[in-house]
């Protein structure tokens, strides 16, 4: 029986599990496009750049180290980096525009509060400064850009 295609998209070369660190590592990618179709930077799907978003979000926080001080920050910036995407997500499916500019607001605090703990990060952790910034700039233009949304 053949099994319906999935949306994960993994290298067949590479093994595929939760235990494996190469795969821990790997850019997975769940969408509905080929798979030989490259992404872009900065794609002009917002979904879909709000989830690389969030995905850079998590292979960044595996960077700091653990620490009782670091716990938290991982913790915190992981909940709002990947809320992102799933409250745009959310948003996109709304049913009225109340509902609409309800969700995006919250997509706006979300972005703000993203950028609020990569700095703490580049304060607690100098060496991941510059990942920090770069991902800070990320956030920003999101930021705005749900901003912008909300306003119209």
């Amino acid at each position: 029986m053949k099994v319906p295609s999935s949306k994960f998209q993994v290298p067949e070369d590479q093994a595929v599990g939760w235990d494996d660190e190469p795969a821990l590592n790997q850019d997975w990618m769940l969408n509905d496009s080929p798979v030989s179709q490259s992404v872009s930077i900065k794609p002009r799907d917002l979904e879909e750049r709000t989830a690389q978003f969030g995905e850079t979000i998590i292979r960044f926080t595996r960077k700091i180290p653990r620490g009782p001080g670091n716990d938290r920050l991982i913790g915190q910036l992981t909940g709002c980096g990947t809320s992102v995407g799933a409250n745009y997500c959310e948003a996109s499916e709304c049913v009225s525009k109340k509902d609409f500019k309800c969700i995006i607001s919250r997509c706006v605090k979300e972005a703000k509060e993203t950028r609020f703990f990569l700095r703490m990060v580049a304060t607690a952790e100098p060496k991941l400064t510059e990942e920090a910034r770069s991902l800070y700039r990320e956030a920003k233009e999101l930021h705005l850009i749900f901003a912008s949304m909300y306003r119209k």
